[in-house]
């Protein structure tokens, strides 16, 4: 869709969403096509906008409400959903990504839970200076634990490393067999320093909801591997549904926490709150 230019609109630039629009909790995959995906995983979905590489849904999860927008590939383009999405009112972003396992053990379908990033992308350092941290939610890393174990899903919770560039970047070769030395060994310090994977949009949602004060967390489903003889691609829309699954329990989840904090007049989440 074309977003009109009237002020009067009060439309997001890029996502084509205005205030009321969007509910407060948002997934965030990097798919278009994954925003279908894990909405036919609610009790009811309907389309709110379309406008580039940013489509998003709304509806309702057991109860709550939630919404799916896409955020294209890569940091910059995730910076500006979070941007206009917090401007309509979203306070609780969710990444629902893929990625590639470093280590050992973490296998292919696996979902890798992040509980901080590595900032290697440059859209985060337009920002903030690098020694500024990326974390996730503490409250989001619970619900979505709490979601694994519910439902018996195999998960990994670790350090995330965010990339600009998929190819070189990460440490495969570009067109023609071009390698970069200096990227290669990036992986093998990653992998020595115990980081689980590397993707390209966790870290930016990460560091712009902190300096916002909003709150973020992030599940990826393991499509890669960089040990060696495992570099290929597996994405299964089963597997994607699962993750999609995960993700909307831990919105629920996080939701009646959010429901118990306010009814105890209670700032901060902590598992006694619910005993």
């Amino acid at each position: 869709m074309n977003i009109s230019s009237d002020p009067q609109s009060k439309k997001q630039y890029h996502i084509g969403c205005a205030s009321g629009d969007l509910p407060s909790y948002l997934l965030l995959p990097g798919d278009p096509q994954r925003v279908k995906k894990i909405s036919q995983v609610w009790d009811q979905s309907e389309k709110v906008t379309e406008n580039r590489e940013f489509f998003s849904m709304k509806g309702t999860f057991k109860g709550v409400d939630l919404a799916c927008l896409s955020t294209g590939i890569g940091a910059s383009s995730a910076t500006i959903v979070l941007e206009e999405a917090a401007r309509v009112g979203v306070d609780t972003f969710l990444r629902v990504g893929t990625t590639g396992s470093l280590q050992k053990g973490i296998e292919l379908g696996d979902l890798v839970i992040s509980t901080g990033a590595v900032r290697l992308e440059g859209a985060s350092q337009d920002y903030i200076f690098p020694e500024y941290p990326a974390l996730a939610s503490y409250e989001v890393v619970l619900a979505l634990i709490e979601a694994c174990e519910k439902m018996k899903i195999n998960y990994h919770l670790g350090i995330t490393a965010s990339q600009d560039s998929f190819y070189v970047g990460e440490g495969r070769e570009g067109f023609g067999g071009y390698t970069n030395s200096k990227n290669q060994e990036l992986i093998t310090q990653l992998r020595s320093a115990r980081v689980s994977n590397i993707e390209m949009e966790v870290a930016p949602i990460f560091t712009l909801a902190n300096l916002y004060g909003l709150r973020a967390g992030a599940i990826c489903l393991v499509v890669d591997s960089f040990l060696e003889d495992k570099d290929k691609f597996v994405v299964r829309t089963e597997d994607e549904k699962r993750m999609g699954l995960v993700a909307s329990e831990a919105i629920a989840i996080l939701a009646n926490w959010d429901q118990v904090k306010k009814d105890k007049k209670k700032k901060y989440f902590y598992p006694s709150l619910i005993v």
